[in-house]
């Protein structure tokens, strides 16, 4: 299991990346990506044939909540650590919480999905994990060590995007595919399209999952829009707003998950769990939640 050196080391790296996610690390959008992405995978896992999980964008998979990142900005306080505190969560909200609880190694860690994912996927099924940033890429190779994927992982330091198309089909023909880069540049919303695209020729039937932000940038706004085109048939978007957006446009107020070819039941169960996420999650009386699907 994980030493206090291995915790500590969890530290030092955080300090030399770009801090992406280690400020942001158990908030309210990882959330909401990491109950989706929950829900999706124990969905596959009722099917007896493996699959593959292929991440495009890993980050460090695990970040120390107790860490100066996350301390800095607290977050987390407003996410995890609010569905830690709660009572009468929705029967699905709290499993998923207590799932969380068993698979961390320790209470002041949170999961990267990389982390989520290789916990809940099976000794036949296949993990593959994408990610550019060295330091960040360093940081997942350990952690990925600690948790002894053997055979089952391939982690690489690659564009996701590339990466993710070098992939496709998959042997099995099933695999749940997670898109969540930074959004940092403009460039991103436009590849993440064009990579769903190309994704989709050579493997129409993978179930992709997309993370987007929720931003005032005309970017943000359009992005759902471009994404419902690629399969208007087949697609579900779920999106938690925590508070109203910002006067001066600046800042995220909330997130989306847009996923294509979702499991059946994911509709139902979103539409039981999301407007408590809501009522917990919220920061202010601009809060809300959108629930859109086509399931043809």
């Amino acid at each position: 299991m994980f030493s206090d050196r291995h915790f500590d080391s969890i530290r030092d790296r955080q300090a030399m990346l770009s801090y992406r996610h280690a400020f942001h690390a158990g908030n309210h959008a990882d959330i909401l990506k990491h109950f989706t992405l929950w829900l999706v995978l124990d969905y596959f896992n009722r099917k007896d044939k493996p699959y593959w999980y292929i991440d495009t964008h890993s980050g460090a998979g695990l970040y120390d909540l107790g860490g100066a990142e996350a301390q800095k900005v607290g977050e987390y306080r407003q996410g995890i650590a609010r569905l830690r505190a709660a009572e009468n969560l929705p029967p699905l909200v709290a499993e998923f919480v207590d799932y969380l609880n068993s698979v961390l190694p320790a209470e002041h860690l949170y999961c990267g999905s990389p982390w989520l994912a290789q916990t809940m996927l099976r000794p036949a099924d296949k993990l593959r994990f994408f990610e550019l940033h060295p330091a960040d890429f360093t940081h997942l190779q350990n952690n990925m060590q600690e948790a002894r994927l053997g055979r089952r992982g391939i982690l690489k330091q690659e564009d996701g995007y590339r990466g993710l198309i070098s992939l496709l089909p998959p042997p099995p023909r099933r695999a749940v595919v997670l898109i969540d880069p930074p959004y940092e540049e403009k460039q991103d919303y436009a590849r993440v399209v064009d990579t769903l695209k190309d994704a989709r020729k050579r493997f129409e039937q993978g179930c992709y999952m997309v993370w987007y932000p929720c931003l005032s940038r005309e970017e943000s706004r359009k992005l759902p829009e471009k994404l419902k085109k690629l399969a208007p048939d087949q697609y579900l978007q779920a999106e938690l707003h925590v508070h109203t957006p910002r006067t001066d446009g600046f800042g995220m107020h909330g997130s989306g998950m847009w996923i294509i070819n979702p499991p059946y039941l994911l509709a139902e169960q979103l539409k039981e769990c999301l407007p408590a996420l809501t009522r917990l999650l919220a920061q202010d009386d601009g809060a809300r939640y959108v629930l859109d699907y086509r399931m043809v």
